[in-house]
């Protein structure tokens, strides 16, 4: 062990060891090299730029003090720069007597002398930075296998006990088909790649200067706009672990079921302005700031709409649990908490703006994160749009991954939309040029099968298809029996209600004139099948049949939050008959209520026949000693009430006529008159 070493073990500096005879002269030399030359040489205060193995000896031990710096000075032309080791050459020098060297020597001398130590110095230096960089790969060896042996042992650990820890998943395991990358959470990843990062970037750094926000967030970025962030009493728990998954779901706070039965108030009011004056005391009240984003929205306030959509994202993300993961796709929400539903909602509005936007891979994120949430059950039916946001963004590969993947247990190809994008996927990964020629043709090959497949499923996607891309079928599809409007009519309702929903999203991406040639060989090809009577025609008959007599409710909370006029239009009467309302669509009927609103007082309970009648034509009018419903604007005071009453009994009275009533007829046998 070098001397060096043991005096950092020793706690000693260089320069306090006692001050002796013998310590007065110090060998100046590599550690290494110290080493191997062992206990031979005596010591002395060698000078770098000294000739010979001995060194040149000094009895003033300050000289010694820059001279670690000097051992890392740069050589330039041979010389180290800002080197004071010149000095030492002068007369009188003991080390010159040692070498033999007298004090009369003449610079000329001196300077015939400084090429070989030149050439010693360089080499010694060359050395050195070799040892150096070899004692730090070694180390860096060391480090990296230290590192996987501990990887190695909590494994073992983790095998041996069988606990499993809920959060993120290993990374073995993490990238699966629902893995969600953060930085594609972020528009502005996107966004860079199409326009710049200045031109993104440029107006938001000065801004997000100016307030500091508790928690740096995923899903949005707070703005200088928004309210200062307090809890507003919404929280997160983990219900259980299982089988590697981890259950979580929100929670109200007793203050926050109090705003929460103000909402509802507000809604059922029918008024947008109690919304505000409510979040004007709530302002991070999630199903406030979603049913206000609606009210923005259908008045073509499309900025104001999205901002309190990030508002709700980011009051929600605030309350994650510590081991809730966005990215993992092993965290679940049971949507059938209507806690949680807020999160859902808030998720899927906030997609429909990036895609809106322009951010299609950005909502492709989103979608995934909300199908990662609950993939069995898929409370918002997001598989009927993950494979359009995966042709806008071209990721070609997810979309055929996923349906390999969730082909054999979810019949993925039962759905009218994957039967068709999956095939277009194909298509349009084998008309990239920087493929392979083989991949390419097999991608070919694969397109045309399973289209071919999807028409003889559903012929009835053609022509419609055809019409929305102002494409003229050719006389001898339309005319057809297979293909003709006879295929549209005779589908079950719940089928035309899938078909309308994607050719009203995703009929624009059949429009390029190759897509449109290949589709028509293709047809030509199944035209061909049915004529020479294959089996296979009419067993699709049969599962259509069978398969498509009802859609789940999913399906239809999926086609409410779409707004696609098409498929509302198809949907069945006993949905679009009852109310639906927007923080809320189309509730399971088996919900989990944590705690039960509480019952109004109803105005026959404290109040006369005349109070009801008037209540029922003044929503808010108010008799006395009765107080208005907290939270909702417009509540009348007596007078105002008492105001609108008189001219309401003034109206009525006007188109009131006495002279209308008249005595009954008094020949009446029974002795009951009767009205004229």
């Amino acid at each position: 062990m070098s001397r060096r070493a043991l005096r950092r073990l020793r706690g000693e500096q260089r320069g306090q060891e006692p001050i002796g005879p013998s310590a007065l002269q110090f060998d100046l030399r590599d550690d290494d090299d110290a080493e191997e030359e062992g206990p031979k040489r005596e010591l002395g205060v060698r000078r770098p730029g000294g000739a010979g193995k001995e060194g040149v000896r000094v009895n003033n031990r300050f000289e010694l003090i820059n001279i670690d710096d000097l051992e890392d000075d740069p050589v330039v032309n041979g010389e180290r720069s800002g080197c004071a080791l010149t000095d030492t050459a002068a007369p009188g020098n003991k080390g010159r007597a040692r070498r033999g060297n007298t004090e009369s020597k003449t610079d000329g001398d001196v300077a015939g002398t400084a090429p070989p130590e030149q050439s010693n110095a360089s080499g010694k230096l060359r050395k050195k930075k070799k040892k150096q960089k070899n004692k730090k790969s070694s180390t860096g060896e060391a480090s990296e296998n230290v590192l996987e042996d501990i990887d190695r042992i909590l494994e073992r650990i983790e095998d041996s006990t069988g606990l499993n820890r809920p959060g993120p998943a290993p990374l073995s395991s993490r990238k699966h088909i629902l893995y969600v990358e953060h930085r594609h959470l972020n528009p502005d990843t996107e966004l860079k790649r199409y326009f710049g990062a200045r031109a993104v970037l440029g107006e938001q750094r000065p801004r997000q200067r100016q307030r500091v926000y508790p928690k740096c967030t995923w899903l949005t970025t707070p703005k200088s706009t928004w309210p200062r962030y307090s809890k507003p009493g919404l929280s997160m728990r983990l219900l259980e672990s299982r089988k590697g998954l981890s259950f979580f779901a929100f929670e109200h706070s007793e203050e926050y079921q109090q705003a929460q039965h103000k909402f509802l108030v507000a809604v059922e009011s029918m008024e947008p302005n109690n919304i505000v004056v409510l979040l004007q005391t709530s302002p991070y009240h999630v199903d406030s700031l979603l049913q206000l984003s609606d009210a923005c929205r259908f008045q073509e306030d499309q900025e104001m709409a999205r901002d309190l959509v990030e508002r709700a994202l980011y009051s929600m993300e605030c309350a994650f649990h510590p081991l809730f993961s966005l990215t993992s796709g092993a965290c679940r929400l049971d949507y059938r908490r209507p806690e949680n539903r807020s999160f859902y909602l808030a998720l899927y509005k906030q997609m429909s703006f990036l895609e809106k936007r322009g951010c299609p891979r950005t909502a492709l994120e989103y979608c995934k994160l909300i199908l990662s949430l609950e993939p069995d059950e898929d409370p918002l039916c997001m598989l009927l749009l993950i494979d359009h946001l995966a042709l806008r963004a071209r990721n070609y590969e997810y979309l055929i991954r996923l349906f390999q993947e969730w082909e054999a247990h979810r019949n993925l190809s039962q759905l009218p939309n994957f039967a068709f994008s999956v095939p277009l996927a194909y298509f349009l990964l084998s008309q990239q040029t920087d493929l392979p020629e083989h991949e390419r043709s097999s991608a070919r090959e694969k397109a045309s099968l399973l289209i071919q497949q999807a028409l003889t499923m559903f012929p009835g996607v053609l022509l419609p298809l055809l019409e929305s891309c102002s494409v003229r079928p050719d006389i001898t599809v339309s005319s057809h029996s297979f293909f003709g409007p006879n295929a549209e009519i005779s589908q079950p309702p719940a089928l035309s209600q899938l078909v309308n929903l994607y050719l009203g999203r995703s009929h624009f991406l059949w429009k390029e004139p190759a897509t449109m040639s290949w589709l028509e060989e293709n047809v030509r090809a199944v035209l061909q099948t049915v004529d020479a009577g294959d089996p296979a025609v009419e067993a699709c008959e049969n599962r259509r049949k069978v398969l498509y007599q009802r859609a789940p409710r999913n399906i239809h909370r999926h086609v409410i939050l779409s707004e696609i006029k098409e498929a509302v239009a198809a949907l069945p009467p006993d949905v679009t008959t009852q109310s639906v309302m927007g923080f809320d669509p189309l509730p399971p009927s088996d919900t989990i209520y944590s705690y039960v609103r509480p019952e109004r007082l109803s105005p026959v309970s404290h109040g006369n026949t005349i109070a009801l009648f008037f209540r029922s034509l003044l929503p808010n009018y108010t008799v006395e000693g009765e107080r208005p419903e907290e939270g909702v604007a417009g509540g009348l005071n007596r007078n105002q009430g008492l105001n609108r009453l008189m001219l309401a009994v003034r109206d009525m009275m006007a188109n009131f006529h006495l002279n209308d009533l008249e005595a009954p007829h008094e020949d009446d046998a029974d002795g009951e008159g009767e009205w004229d």
